[in-house]
């Protein structure tokens, strides 16, 4: 092979790879190969190769529990703070694994967005226990999860009154119990005297319980980890005795370990 072509080559390949990063910022920090293949008509091994080469490179990440890549603290500089979830997967992910193998029940990462928490990591794939599959991406509510409390419960006020005003604009029936005033007092105030929230009252996914901690950084709230279980297996003073001092122990460590 000639110089010429050979500089061509690596021309195409660099274009297609900036593509992919920009691609995959875009689509919210992460995307599965196949989506990027079919989104930028580039054959799939091609995609994986150059997936490969960026890991190497360290700009992006493949995800411990789906088949998602994400992008890395490194390519921060190409989106608007999507590497950050990306950290905050990357290091959750082994730990939740770790905890995950101990406890049996499912546990679930989450990161706010738009008016729901948003499922980035899970042991649902890996759990015995788990009546759930396929739950990387899966919004959830606010108002009615047990990760949601735990976000009010924690991030800055100003935060949490744009949030409630969202919510209330957004008139969801379901949530309206729970925007009353008095009540949503009592959930927040429950949720910071025990360090977790609670959700265990039929009010979404009735045959499931779950309690959630938040995984808290200077700035506020930047994740939220929860154990769901079946509720005709377990109540939830067992639950909390239990896994509350593992599932906060493990909010801790994340911390510690994103924020370096």
């Amino acid at each position: 092979m000639t110089e010429q072509p050979r500089k061509q080559e690596g021309v195409r390949a660099l274009t297609r790879g900036l593509a992919i990063l920009r691609h995959v910022n875009a689509a919210g920090g992460s995307a599965r190969a196949s989506e990027i293949a079919k989104a930028l008509a580039i054959p799939r091994p091609t995609v994986y190769r150059l997936l490969e080469t960026l890991e190497e490179a360290g700009y992006v990440a493949f995800s411990a529990s789906a088949n998602l890549v994400r992008v890395t603290r490194l390519a921060a500089s190409l989106g608007d703070g999507y590497a950050v979830t990306s950290t905050l997967c990357q290091v959750a992910a082994p730990l939740m694994a770790e905890v995950g193998a101990r406890i049996v029940w499912p546990l679930d990462l989450t990161i706010y967005d738009n008016a729901a928490m948003v499922i980035q990591e899970t042991t649902h794939g890996r759990s015995p226990l788990s009546i759930d599959r396929a739950m990387i991406g899966y919004r959830l509510p606010v108002l009615r999860s047990s990760a949601g409390r735990a976000y009010l419960a924690f991030c800055p006020e100003q935060e949490r009154l744009l949030i409630l005003d969202h919510l209330r604009r957004l008139g969801e029936p379901a949530d309206l119990p729970f925007l009353n005033a008095d009540a949503l007092q009592c959930i927040l105030d429950d949720t910071r005297v025990r360090g977790l929230a609670i959700r265990d009252g039929g009010e979404f996914r009735e045959r499931t319980s779950s309690i959630a901690v938040p995984i808290l950084a200077d700035a506020g709230v930047i994740g939220c980890v929860s154990l769901i279980w079946i509720r005709s297996a377990m109540e939830t003073p067992a639950a909390l005795a239990q896994y509350d001092a593992e599932l906060l122990g493990m909010a801790r460590r994340i911390a510690q370990k994103v924020l370096g």
